[in-house]
């Protein structure tokens, strides 16, 4: 069994599991959600938040986005393969 978020040997940006890739996405989206909530009544929790989406992001949006295509261009990939 892979590991759920573990990095892909393939590509750079690109999670072993699809599943794995769209929970951190979720993860991201609350942590942004939170942060921009927060910005006025909290701006170091707002702040840390913010700085935790990235991290769970492994970077920007933009490096979510090509993880997630080319995690599924993995997937399509290892189907045609068989």
């Amino acid at each position: 069994m892979r590991p759920l978020f573990a990095r892909s040997r393939d590509g750079l940006f690109a999670s072993t599991t699809l599943t794995g890739h769209l929970l951190r996405g979720v993860v991201v989206f609350g942590l942004l959600w939170i942060a921009v909530s927060m910005q006025l009544d909290r701006p170091v929790a707002s702040a840390l938040a913010g700085i935790g989406a990235l991290i769970v992001m492994r970077g920007c949006p933009m490096c979510w986005t090509i993880g997630l295509v080319e995690t599924v261009a993995q997937r399509l990939r290892s189907r045609s393969s068989r």
